[in-house]
């Protein structure tokens, strides 16, 4: 990220947007300036990195919150705040700093910032440095992202469970030149940029943190020649089809982790974690209440009045018949026990539910005996 500017102004988001807004900008930006699509542009891994750098913060919640913290308190337009306790900042050549301070005076480990702590361990634990002059290195292994998927099961596997498969894109370790981000054959040399280390530093007003180098990306080398097929980023987008288990009791908005199964680790890190949430698809036949299951059975008037047997099916395909008493009313329910669905070792009832059918047109035939059945009763129509 250059000097001056902040992640909102990297994604081109307000400081007020949704996480769903951030998000949408971001996979906006990243189809945009993604080196695949961009083969001509030898620009694009940079911007393409530093679209995804500011995502990283601005998507993650905690992360946020904390940047936010930095961004009130002065870090991307001049850092003028006072330490603790309201002294003025020491004068230049008024001896060395106290411990914590940088060589402008301000106390990173006085400073906390709503009950975050030091600035110091906020700044590292954002961008993996701290203070100036902390002699940065080459960034060490780091786990990937977590990635959360929606996914969208039928009814039925939802109650009884199964599996289903998902396909998801995802960033991938370049197969040909494994992470590296050189050509095949090129040389590598440490980077003129961070003269090795891995990490740049940046800030305004007698303060600066370190971020990842945007020419080598944190790896402290540079390639003679860049990969042609991830323009040097070391990664490729991929798709990948993975088959999921879906546990039997399963419903709208259940989560399921699986761990490893998530974005790319930097540097021979693990992969993060694919977080899966289910929507339910409707049934033709069923609907859900908790563990119960609800089918609907259509009585015409002479069947709810006189009396009837019907059949219906339960989940496992079973075969139950009902007897239907006379003068059945609209919206009567009969209880199936234990056929519904389980979860835990619980499992609910199915419970079979009458509507009353009334035809839209009647024989000759039929509108006399209707009428002589309502004539009977003593009705007016």
């Amino acid at each position: 990220m250059a000097q001056g500017k902040d992640f909102y102004a990297v994604l081109g988001v307000s400081e007020s947007a949704s996480a769903d807004e951030i998000k949408k900008q971001y996979r906006r930006l990243a189809k945009k300036h993604h080196p695949d699509a961009n083969k001509s542009d030898p620009k694009a891994a940079e911007r393409f990195k530093e679209i995804s750098e500011a995502y990283n913060v601005l998507g993650d919640a905690e992360q946020r919150k904390k940047y936010d913290e930095m961004r009130k308190y002065g870090a991307f337009g001049g850092f003028t705040s006072r330490p603790p306790g309201g002294g003025a900042r020491p004068r230049p050549g008024a001896g060395a700093p106290p411990p914590g301070a940088d060589a402008g005076g301000i106390d990173f480990e006085g400073f906390d910032i709503g009950g975050l702590g030091g600035l110091g361990d906020l700044f590292s634990s954002m961008f993996g440095g701290g203070a100036r002059g902390g002699g940065s290195r080459a960034r060490g292994p780091e786990r990937g992202q977590d990635i959360e998927a929606n996914v969208e099961i039928p009814f039925r596997t939802a109650a009884t469970g199964g599996q289903v498969p998902i396909t998801l894109e995802m960033n991938e370790e370049c197969g040909t030149c494994h992470g590296s981000g050189g050509a095949p054959g090129a040389k590598l040399s440490t980077c003129p940029e961070c003269k090795g280390r891995g990490t740049v530093s940046f800030g305004q007003g007698g303060f600066a943190v370190n971020r990842p180098c945007p020419m080598c990306l944190g790896r402290g080398q540079v390639p003679s020649e860049r990969c042609p097929t991830c323009g040097g980023s070391g990664e490729v987008r991929a798709r990948r089809t993975i088959k999921v288990n879906v546990p039997p009791g399963s419903g709208a908005e259940t989560r399921l982790r699986l761990k490893g199964q998530g974005g790319r680790g930097a540097s021979g890190g693990p992969q993060g974690d694919l977080i899966i949430t289910f929507t339910v698809q409707p049934d033709r036949f069923y609907k859900r209440e908790g563990l119960d299951l609800i089918a609907t059975v259509p009585l015409n008037i002479a069947q709810a009045t006189l009396g009837t047997k019907v059949s219906v099916r339960t989940l496992d395909g079973k075969k139950v018949t009902l007897k239907i008493p006379p003068g059945t009313p609209a919206g009567k329910r009969f209880r199936v026990r234990e056929q519904g669905i389980e979860h835990n070792g619980a499992r609910g009832d199915l419970l079979v539910e009458v509507t009353i059918v009334v035809p839209d047109k009647l024989t000759p035939d039929q509108e006399k005996l209707m009428r002589e059945f309502a004539e009977a009763g003593g009705m007016k129509y």
